[in-house]
């Protein structure tokens, strides 16, 4: 079984990294941390303007039409350069969503100014910090109204509309909110990656419209977390790769004692083991990649395992790179930090890995013998 991308894809993927590359360097993702701008507005026009916010997005509606495996090679490269966008907001969780769940006029209303970048969507499930179970939720929606209050939630200070989990008469369902209408207040919250905001939403009696059927929320939920999980994996994956190219080059050009630091037994195995972890990581991204386009009963544990893999390898790699760099890798000057605070925001946004450990046992269990 071939589990590689295609050529067409592998072309994708580098034109994508060359772009990036030369418009988003490192210090567009600085640029945004030390600044008061939430997002990169310049990028984010241009990755529409690429047809990466409508990469899955059918062509009816305005989107590119191609399928998971596209959009993961375009989620490699967005993490590899650190973009400081909300791709995985509004692509990942809020297109994902329509197209599972939206009706005709929903998708039509919505996706066409997803894809072209007019809008941006999030998902806001937690009420508190640490909760990633829909079973929990205590907002309400009732007679076409939405009242409680969401946090944190991913890139909601610039969202224009959310997708909530909310609570209803026949149990959890999901719910499409204007961030923009009457009885919804938005607040920036402090974020350790300041390139990715998130937000506190309250919701006092704010229109919203169902999405998907009454009572289904906890499945969508669950499905779309999956498969946010497996995007986002290939985000992270990414971005750790990167971040051992810049420490490989690094240790291959300092020198100590009359040699590359790299050259020292204690260097050179950590980065054969961290090497080794990416590969390994590849490996469960690439099996959730397959599930995700063609086997949905797959996608359960193949998402928990590209989940967990990626977020243990890209906090590894960037701690690491941190100590290879020596003293000058604690500096704001050098951009070590920026990989270590993406890795800590992308393992947050979605529920813990340890939550994901959980599932994956819970799952697991709940295989035919």
């Amino acid at each position: 079984m071939n589990f590689d991308f295609s050529e067409d894809q592998k072309l994708l993927q580098k034109t994508a990294r060359d772009f990036l590359e030369e418009h988003s360097p490192l210090s567009v993702c600085r640029a945004v941390l030390e600044s008061d701008q939430p997002y990169a507005r310049d990028l984010w026009k241009s990755a529409a303007e690429l047809g990466w916010l409508g990469t899955v997005i059918p062509e009816e509606f305005g989107g590119a039409g191609f399928g998971a495996l596209e959009l993961a090679v375009i989620a490699e490269e967005v993490g590899r350069a650190l973009a400081p966008i909300p791709f995985s907001s509004s692509v990942y969780m809020a297109t994902e969503a329509l197209l599972l769940a939206g009706s005709p006029e929903q998708k039509q209303k919505h996706l066409p100014r997803l894809a072209a970048g007019e809008s941006i969507g999030t998902f806001a499930l937690a009420e508190k910090p640490g909760q990633n179970a829909a079973e929990a939720v205590e907002t309400r929606f009732e007679r076409g109204r939405l009242s409680g209050s969401k946090l944190p939630v991913p890139d909601g200070d610039v969202a224009d509309f959310a997708v909530v989990a909310a609570r209803t008469g026949k149990g959890v369902s999901l719910v499409l909110a204007d961030l923009g209408a009457d009885g919804v207040e938005a607040r920036a919250l402090a974020s350790f990656d300041p390139s990715r905001s998130q937000a506190r939403l309250r919701f006092e009696n704010a229109p919203a419209e169902l999405l998907g059927g009454e009572g289904e929320g906890a499945a969508l939920a669950e499905r779309l977390l999956d498969r946010a999980a497996v995007l986002m994996a290939f985000e992270q994956l990414g971005g750790a790769a990167r971040a051992f190219e810049i420490t490989k080059e690094f240790t291959l050009g300092r020198y100590a004692f009359g040699r590359p630091i790299a050259s020292f037994q204690v260097l050179k195995h950590r980065l054969a083991d961290l090497w080794c972890d990416i590969e390994l990581t590849r490996s469960n991204c690439y099996y959730g990649a397959w599930a995700l386009s063609n086997d949905e009963d797959e996608l359960g544990s193949a998402a928990c395992i590209a989940r967990i893999a990626a977020c243990d390898t890209f906090a590894a790699m960037s701690e690491d790179m941190i100590q290879m760099h020596g003293g000058v890798g604690y500096t704001w000057e050098y951009d070590c930090h920026l990989f270590y605070r993406r890795a800590k925001w992308l393992s947050a946004v979605l529920g813990n890995p340890s939550s994901w450990k959980h599932k994956l046992i819970d799952r697991l269990r709940a295989r035919p013998a």
